[in-house]
């Protein structure tokens, strides 16, 4: 998520009423399960529905949506922009719903949802390496994470070596997720919009537009017949549009200003591992050696940079 000075984030740690009742853990649980569910969603729609046609049609319909609930809420004016402002925020939502999103909704047509969400976790690392690829150094102990988080990529990795998944699933995966990060990084350092809502409808109503241009490029509309869609797609479709783009970022967007930011980053960490758990519970994915070994070392490493990180944002552990 952005870390500009008008983001959720920011706002998280200038504001001082932090509390971890009822509610926090609530609206916690909800980040938890619902986002680190959303892999098994996709994984779900891409059964019957093309890829580019379903990240599309979801963040296009979540983008109209979260337009109408912003004018709702705060007003047709919480919706104006600067030109700037809009270009970056088309800009940003590119690299993370075209390219990263799609990307990942790609590679679930041949990648098993857990390891697609083992993989993305590697965002962090990717994150600190733009960082020390511009001059802002990060601390020793985020290296290490990021050097021990590579290793967990390699291992898991694995699979596609090996033949026993795709290989161009994994590695489409891993360039979704340094566009995810260069996303996130860029949007730290573009003039986005000042309200965190309005930023995030336009970047999914600009994702979504250019998914389904992507779509329609690659054929995708050519044999696709709605009356084809499983009961079971339209079903997950429809989650992740009410509930992977709408309610758990609203309930994250609260919890960074109402919660302390070392509890709201946890769901870096505790994603992937919902992902995995729901995967293979649901859909029966196996867990093999080099998916557990290596999202355990990726996991490790990630919870080295997100620990790190918060307390040198913070100055608290």
């Amino acid at each position: 998520m952005r870390t500009t000075k008008d983001s959720p984030a920011a706002l998280a740690t200038a504001s001082p009423a932090r509390h971890t009742g009822g509610a926090v853990w609530g609206a916690l649980l909800i980040v938890y399960v619902v986002w680190g569910s959303t892999y098994l969603g996709i994984r779900v729609v891409v059964e019957t529905v093309p890829p580019f046609l379903s990240s599309g049609g979801r963040f296009l319909v979540a983008g109209l949506l979260m337009t109408g609930l912003i004018a709702w809420r705060f007003g047709p004016g919480a919706l104006r922009v600067t030109g700037r402002q809009l270009r970056s925020a088309l800009l940003v939502g590119l690299l993370l719903l075209l390219g990263g999103n799609g990307l990942v909704v790609l590679a679930e047509t041949a990648v098993p949802s857990g390891l697609a969400a083992l993989l993305v976790a590697a965002v962090p690392m990717w994150v600190a390496v733009f960082r020390a690829a511009t001059g802002d150094r990060p601390p020793a102990r985020t290296l290490t994470g990021v050097a021990v988080g590579m290793g967990g990529l390699a291992v898991l990795t694995l699979p596609g070596l090996s033949g026993e998944i795709k290989l161009w699933g994994v590695v489409l995966i891993l360039i979704g997720t340094v566009m995810w990060s260069l996303g996130t990084f860029s949007s730290a350092r573009l003039p986005m919009p000042k309200n965190p809502f309005t930023a995030s409808a336009y970047e999914m109503l600009g994702g979504g537009v250019a998914s389904l241009a992507v779509a329609f490029v690659r054929g995708e509309q050519h044999g696709f017949s709605f009356a084809e869609v499983s009961t079971r797609s339209w079903v997950a479709f429809g989650y992740l549009i009410v509930f992977g783009s709408l309610v758990a970022f609203s309930a994250y967007a609260w919890l960074l200003q109402s919660a302390p930011l070392s509890l709201v980053s946890t769901y870096a960490y505790v994603n992937p591992v919902v992902a995995v758990l729901l995967g293979a519970l649901i859909l029966g994915e196996a867990l093999t050696w080099p998916i557990v070994v290596g999202g355990a070392i990726v996991v490790a490493g990630v919870v080295a940079i997100v620990s790190t990180e918060r307390r040198g944002r913070t100055g608290t552990s």
